[in-house]
């Protein structure tokens, strides 16, 4: 056992080891494709790491990544909660899957950019418009992967569930939900990468502070560092929350099924 504890822990390392690398030469021929190009619109690394060091001393970084933060936060939570009972609810009752499936279709395919506008439009430049635009074009995605799942769900479990007569709360906690739970965690990944890219135009187009403003801003400059600046800065965000927080649910979240123990 400790054996295989020790082969698990090299095998880390030498995947940090491996993602450093990797990230070291991104950064090198970035450094040096922008010595060949020798432009303002081509910026070297750290260029762009003096801008990120300027502005978090300033507080401005912080301040605009918690805004898109917080939008990002809150479309999800919205969109994961409407669209994970809607997808359950259609899986289960062919019916209602049979009516709704074509508006669940409409709205898969209407671009974000007309939901962003017309939000606006309806509601005004205001931050539940804002918000609501970005879930309302996640929640179809959820729908479909939560309806999938749904469908998929093993009927003895159901059974069990009748004989024992559980209650329709403990029927959806212990029997439900730990079956959708890898479906859970794929809308979870796939979403927060579609959501924060949402934000940041419902930023651009109606807000006055958040990581999309301040990209908007220094493109009528053209200081293409700034911009870069901001955009790292907000990745370097979403992949501390797909590490910390999303990969290690998904991990519990297949964990009961055979061959992922």
């Amino acid at each position: 056992m400790h054996g295989l504890g020790g082969l698990g822990l090299r095998a880390q390392a030498w995947s940090a080891a491996t993602f450093l690398g990797s990230l070291a030469a991104l950064v090198f021929i970035w450094w040096a494709a922008a010595g060949l190009a020798g432009s303002r619109a081509f910026p070297p690394p750290q260029d762009v790491l003096a801008f990120i060091v300027t502005e978090a001393a300033s507080g401005e970084l912080a301040f605009h990544l918690g805004m898109t933060l917080m939008r990002v936060g809150a479309a999800f939570v919205l969109a994961m909660t409407i669209g994970s009972a809607l997808g359950i609810a259609l899986g289960r009752h062919r019916g209602a899957d049979r009516f709704f499936g074509p508006w669940v279709i409409l709205f898969l395919n209407i671009p974000a950019l007309v939901t962003i506008v017309l939000a606006y439009i309806w509601f005004g430049l205001t931050e539940a418009a804002a918000i609501g635009a970005v879930a309302l074009n996640k929640i179809p995605n959820v729908v479909v992967t939560l309806r999938e799942g749904a469908r998929a769900l093993d009927p003895a479990y159901t059974e069990m569930a009748t004989v024992f007569r559980f209650s329709p709360f403990r029927r959806l906690r212990h029997v439900i939900l730990p079956q959708l739970q890898p479906y859970i965690a794929a809308s979870m990944r796939s979403g927060i990468a579609l959501i924060w890219k949402i934000v940041l135009v419902v930023e651009l187009l109606g807000r006055s502070n958040g990581v999309g403003f301040q990209i908007h801003l220094h493109f009528q400059y053209f200081e293409v560092a700034a911009i870069l600046g901001y955009t790292l800065s907000f990745v370097a965000v979403m992949l501390a929350v797909e590490l910390l927080l999303l990969q290690p649910y998904e991990r519990a979240a297949r964990r009961w099924r055979p061959g992922h123990a």
